[in-house]
């Protein structure tokens, strides 16, 4: 899977759409540290061990580098920046009680912002699986040659 790439600074504006999700029960917001064994668990069981440790990663920076998506105070979504490498968004993910709603592009849009916020010009999107996705919500582009990228090599097994 390639590699996409983001400019931060033409995101689409993310109050509209933190309000949107608000309206219809989901809370987004930055995960904090006191949470980080409910999010890293559930994100292990509902997704991957590989990201659960990037996950984890996200709950040892400053600030927190994971977003959640809250509704009646359950989990149901999450997602992180600055993780496998700086500059990377990614892992995210979303329960599929609540896909098809807009928790998944208002999460991409939180992490996002909060990186140009703390001054990155641009970002990497890894690995992506849903390009049409990530293209038509932050008009992320292919990046040429990046199979398999800095995944190379990545430990898949052990004795």
């Amino acid at each position: 899977m390639p590699d996409m790439l983001v400019k931060l600074y033409e995101l689409p504006e993310l109050d509209p759409i933190l309000k949107e999700q608000a309206a219809s029960g989901v809370t987004i917001r930055r995960a904090i540290t006191p949470e980080k064994h409910f999010v890293v668990d559930w994100v292990g069981e509902k997704f991957s061990k590989f990201w659960q440790s990037e996950c984890e990663v996200g709950f040892s920076r400053q600030p927190v580098s994971c977003f959640i998506a809250t509704e009646n105070e359950v989990l149901v979504g999450f997602g992180c920046y600055d993780t496998t490498r700086k500059g990377f968004f990614g892992p995210t993910g979303v329960s599929e009680t609540v896909r098809g709603r807009g928790v998944g592009k208002a999460l991409l849009l939180a992490c996002l912002h909060s990186m140009w916020w703390e001054g990155y010009g641009y970002a990497i999107i890894g690995g992506v699986g849903p390009a049409d996705f990530y293209a038509k919500a932050v008009g992320a582009t292919l990046i040429e040659g990046s199979v398999p990228g800095i995944y190379n090599g990545l430990l898949r097994k052990s004795d």
